[in-house]
């Protein structure tokens, strides 16, 4: 009997049973590895970390994205930072109204392992015309990119450990700040309100985009296998307000058959509980 297992505190682990280890593999950057078993089909992890599975990827890549161009659906070109998996990409590029999608990963490898083992996410995105795959450090990416660039960067991040810390940096929101248009959004991997080292980063993270952005807001959804199950996004625009500016109608007129994501849910989402809006009001 195999099992995946991860800490998830210090007093708490969460383990996968498993029928096969698919491959492993040591890049430069990190670790990656591929497994599948009935319950979650296959998923990988990077630095023994959950990463994608094909059961509950839908949930997160349909929060990511959905809530942005529901808020304006207007967006034409879109910046994703990480998101190696593909999976982000895919959902963006279901919008016929996208006219660019720029992807900055900064290790190849994890997407030509995702096209082999996990082509549920990424088998489709390098084929669109519309969809530029950079290879790159996604922080160096942002600092050389023109002012005003993009109506929407998503920051599909992993945590703010190895090759995501820069991407949790008041600098790296910064430059974001200043490559968004004047109507941009950014939406970024905001953490766990649960687990304290994960609420810590919330915090930080929130703080510092509270202190660059004029709006702000952090919106929730229900992920399985990541710590706790409760997990977050950041939203932060130069104009648009989720809550107010959602045009229902509009977003419903795209036609797209989404699993997770829906307007009723949208404005629920931002409805935080009490000790997660505490937390992120509190002091560091």
């Amino acid at each position: 009997m195999n099992w995946y297992t991860e800490q998830w505190s210090t007093e708490c682990k969460f383990s996968i049973k498993y029928d096969e280890k698919l491959y492993s593999e040591k890049t430069p950057f990190q670790q990656i590895d591929f497994y599948k078993g009935k319950e979650f089909g296959t998923f990988f992890t990077l630095d023994g970390l959950m990463m994608v599975n094909e059961k509950d990827e839908f949930i997160y890549h349909d929060m990511i994205v959905h809530p942005a161009f529901a808020t304006n659906p207007n967006i034409k070109k879109v910046l994703i930072i990480g998101g190696g998996d593909g999976g982000t990409a895919r959902e963006v590029l279901r919008y016929s109204s996208v006219e660019e999608v720029i992807m900055a990963e900064i290790d190849e490898r994890v997407f030509r392992l995702c096209q082999q083992y996990l082509p549920i996410t990424a088998e489709t995105v390098e084929q669109d015309s519309r969809m530029t795959l950079l290879f790159d450090d996604g922080l160096n990416f942002v600092k050389n990119a023109s002012d005003a660039s993009f109506d929407l960067i998503l920051v599909d991040s992993t945590d703010p450990i190895s090759v995501g810390e820069g991407l949790f940096t008041t600098a790296f929101y910064e430059e974001c700040y200043r490559v968004l248009n004047k109507d941009g959004i950014l939406i970024n991997q905001h953490e766990s309100p649960y687990f304290a080292e994960y609420a810590q980063n919330m915090k930080k993270a929130h703080k510092k985009i509270k202190d660059i952005f004029p709006i702000t807001h952090v919106y929730q959804y229900h992920m399985p296998t990541y710590p706790s199950g409760h997990w977050l996004f950041g939203f932060a625009s130069k104009s648009y307000d989720p809550i107010k500016d959602i045009d229902i109608n509009k977003w419903e007129s795209f036609g797209l058959k989404t699993k997770y994501y829906n307007t009723s849910l949208h404005i629920g989402a931002f409805s935080l509980p009490t000790y997660v809006k505490e937390g992120l009001d509190a002091d560091e």
